[in-house]
């Protein structure tokens, strides 16, 4: 219940509807237990021979009853339902907000698949919890209490001897309650692996193709299959005893007023009409009974579902800042103090001293695994710094907001991610507002225009699943488009034209050479042709800037940058002689 707790708000939120949908619980109850009462009546009256009203009438209220209680029990289950779907749909965009929240960190080290699990089957549990499950608790405690009254008053005695088998009910439900709750868990968490399992396949497909690996994955979804399915029979077992025996409570508590009751009927203490009112509530109180268990799992999937789907809302972002209402345009000026960094205690960057003047170009090169990319991602805060400091016109990143540091950088990464969208659509991301002459001149200082002509609609060709439908130059090239759609001041391109041709990549240096001016930009490349004409070139090795200068300068040096460029000139030479 300790998680279920974390509820309260939502259910705060429509406590109007609730409020209404337990009135029509218990007025469902009233008039579906008025109906053994009028039986009762006819009953006795037939059977002294001296009825008041024909029997028609009699038949006609208990119609009557039923189309009320049967109206009643409608309104309940859309106003209660109905609530419990708003919950499901705000717990949903909270989630979902709370996840857009979180540090780039989080799903560095959480599976694709875990959260998806949480965000749709867990939400569901919870959701049957807000709804049927309430909803069943209120019809359940109506119908005992009106119930158990209307029996008392008709033979307490007998009341009381038809209980005696309940006790054992609360015991059966305590112990079925812990077990469902650790039951339901596990299959959970089987479910989110086979998720994890599905959707890793899915994008990888060209993969596990192209090395055909095809019955080896299908053999692993069999296995957490099979899991899954064994997790769920443990379950459907253990659901399956509590059934016979609350059947057989229940049918020991009728055989005890089936032979207590006749005895009471024929020694004149209790009517032959009340008997059959007492044996219609008894019967009627069997369902609710029976509920309980039903109830109890609910209860049980749903407290477990909501301890999982909290541990996300409980997860607090690595990177915070102020939001600041106002703050001075981003001009691009950088500067990193003696800037270090460790992902997982693994360290990656150490003691970087480096100044970029606004408007200035930097180029990083080095190995792969130098520390390039992690590097760039310190200046919008997709990471924290571990120890040291960035700043930007002189003020650190920790006091900017972080919506405003973002919006002042167009941001390329290594590793393109296109939507499930159109062109244009994809390319408006960055910037939604952006008009189609904008847009046009976007295309062409990427050099995306040609590209254009060849797509089946053109900006509005839908790009298929993370662009699987383009070549790998034409996504980088959306991609760039995509961060010149921002105007910003800051443009950082890591490693952003590696697929492309060499042609291609020198059409788009010169496009965006004019585009540079008055920008700050940080380029990443491997291929040092396009990195020649920064303004300064810094090289990397093992986290740590070796080198610094311009073109010219770091050949003459014979360095690391000299010998990459003497690679690099051999291989074109090597080219052009085929």
């Amino acid at each position: 219940m300790r998680e279920l707790l974390r509820l309260r708000p939502y259910l705060a939120r429509y406590k109007g509807s609730f409020a209404i949908g337990i009135v029509h619980v218990f007025l469902t109850n009233v008039f579906t237990l008025i109906s053994p009462l009028i039986l009762m009546r006819a009953i006795d009256e037939l059977r002294d021979g001296a009825l008041t009203r024909p029997l028609w009438v009699y038949a006609s209220i208990v119609v009557v009853l039923a189309l009320i209680q049967g109206v009643f029990r409608f309104m309940m289950r859309k106003v209660m339902i109905g609530a419990s779907r708003k919950i499901e749909f705000d717990l949903r965009n909270d989630l979902f907000s709370h996840l857009g929240s979180l540090s780039v960190a989080y799903f560095d080290r959480t599976r694709t698949g875990e959260i998806m699990a949480r965000a749709t089957n867990d939400l569901n549990a919870v959701r049957m919890f807000v709804g049927p499950a309430i909803m069943y608790v209120a019809n359940t405690f109506f119908t005992l209490v009106i119930g158990l009254t209307l029996m008392l008053r008709l033979d307490w005695q007998l009341t009381l001897l038809a209980l005696l088998p309940f006790p054992l009910l609360s015991l059966g439900v305590k112990m079925l309650g812990s077990r469902l709750h650790d039951l339901f868990q596990a299959i959970q968490e089987q479910y989110a692996t086979i998720t994890t399992h599905v959707q890793e396949n899915i994008t990888g497909i060209r993969v596990v193709k192209a090395f055909v690996r095809e019955e080896e994955q299908i053999e692993g979804f069999r296995v957490l299959n099979r899991e899954f399915i064994e997790r769920n029979m443990s379950m459907v077992r253990l659901w399956g005893l509590f059934f016979p025996i609350m059947g057989l409570l229940t049918g020991i508590a009728m055989l005890i007023v089936m032979g207590f009751g006749g005895f009471r009927v024929v020694s004149g203490n209790l009517t032959l009409g009340g008997f059959v009112a007492f044996t219609s509530y008894l019967g009627m109180l069997t369902w609710p009974a029976i509920a309980i268990g039903w109830v109890i799992n609910l209860i049980e999937r749903g407290a477990a579902s909501m301890k999982r789907i909290s541990e996300i809302l409980d997860e607090e972002p690595d990177i915070t800042a102020p939001e600041i209402a106002e703050a001075p345009p981003i001009r691009g000026g950088l500067r990193l103090d003696d800037v270090s960094f460790a992902y997982n205690g693994e360290p990656v960057l150490e003691e970087i001293d480096l100044t970029v003047g606004e408007g200035e170009t930097v180029a990083i090169v080095g190995a792969i695994g130098s520390g390039k990319s992690t590097l760039l991602r310190l200046v919008p805060r997709l990471y924290d710094v571990s120890r040291g400091e960035i700043l930007i016109d002189g003020v650190p990143l920790r006091s900017l907001s972080l919506s405003h540091l973002r919006s002042a950088i167009g941001f390329v990464p290594q590793e393109t991610f296109l939507f499930s969208m159109t062109v244009k659509e994809n390319i408006r991301f960055g910037d939604p507002s952006l008009s189609d002459e904008q847009l046009e001149e976007i295309c062409r200082l990427s050099r995306l225009t040609p590209d254009l002509d060849k797509f089946p609609e053109g900006w509005d060709t839908v790009v298929g699943e993370r662009g699987v439908l383009l070549s790998g130059g034409q996504k980088q090239r959306i991609a760039i488009a995509r961060a010149l759609a921002r105007n910003p001041r800051i443009l950082i391109l890591d490693d952003s034209l590696s697929s492309v041709d060499v042609n291609t990549e020198e059409a788009i240096l010169v496009g965006l050479r004019e585009y540079r001016r008055g920008r700050t930009t940080l380029i990443v490349s491997h291929r040092l042709s396009a990195v020649r004409d920064a303004d300064r070139i810094v090289v990397l090795e093992e986290g740590r800037i070796t080198e610094r200068g311009i073109h010219r300068e770091l050949i003459r040096n014979g360095g690391f940058y000299s010998r990459l460029y003497e690679r690099q000139k051999l291989i074109r030479e090597l080219e052009d002689l085929e």
